[in-house]
């Protein structure tokens, strides 16, 4: 699938209050609590509570990439756009030996 795809296909789900001028302000607040689900699952399995369940991470990873893909939308932002952007960001990052280290303009 596409992302182009997928955020149009997320948008068809979307029932959120847009207040006008801040149409974001959903996903943007929902994206870390969706995060932290995530982190959450994560270290209920390192501190040993139980077995990482890939299928329950899964689905809070798709919540991750929906609130993601509705924030960029109401931000009039493509998704595809923020991947090949990003990963254009990276390669270069690494054919400059400077993948690792702190900055956002390294």
């Amino acid at each position: 699938m596409e992302m182009i795809e997928y955020q149009k296909e997320a948008e068809k789900t979307a029932c959120y209050s847009k207040p006008k001028g801040q149409e974001w302000l959903y996903p943007a607040l929902g994206l870390p609590e969706e995060v932290g689900e995530v982190c959450g699952k994560l270290a209920k399995s390192v501190r040993g509570d139980k077995e990482l369940d890939k299928e329950e991470l899964i689905k809070e990873l798709g919540d991750c990439l929906w609130m993601l893909a509705m924030l960029a939308k109401e931000l009039d932002i493509n998704l595809e756009i923020v991947a090949v952007t990003n990963l254009r960001k990276l390669r270069d990052r690494q054919k400059r030996n400077v993948i690792k280290g702190d900055g956002d303009n390294r």
